[in-house]
């Protein structure tokens, strides 16, 4: 399953600045519990892609599985023992961007118990920290 846009305005973007806490995103909307991120990061679709799928491998078929984010931003680099110059380097991933507060995924229809068995699974695969929260929880 690859997580990118369908077409995008512009090919390749500018890094910019992650600042601030998340204003949205940051309240379990679909599900009963939910994984929020504590911390600033890009998020690669490959790393969204392994947490679907380490806690698909756990839950079996129990439940549902929300994804709350999507890669939207073109990150480009360019190759190794490269000098600099040439224009910008091809697009090499698509990351989300993540700040504190936002839910990364949500779970629903299983228990408590398993919900945070399968978060610690998937906050084993992050590269951020992150905190289980349930429905009335918000940043």
């Amino acid at each position: 399953m690859s997580f990118m846009p369908k077409r995008v305005k512009f090919r390749k973007q500018q890094r910019g600045k992650m600042k601030g806490n998340a204003t949205r995103g940051n309240y379990v909307a679909y599900g009963d519990y939910g994984l929020q991120s504590l911390q600033t990061h890009w998020l690669s679709a490959r790393q969204i892609e392994a947490g679907r799928v380490a806690a698909q491998h756990f839950l079996r078929r129990q439940g549902v599985l929300y994804i709350r984010v999507f890669p939207d931003k073109p990150i480009s680099k360019k190759p190794l023992e490269t000098r600099m110059g040439t224009g910008k380097a091809p697009v090499d991933y698509w990351a989300a961007c993540i700040k504190p507060g936002t839910l990364i995924y949500e779970i629903a229809g299983v228990p408590e118990e398993l919900a945070k068995q399968a978060f610690a699974r998937i906050a084993h695969k992050m590269p951020v920290k992150c905190r289980f929260v349930g429905r009335r929880i918000a940043v």
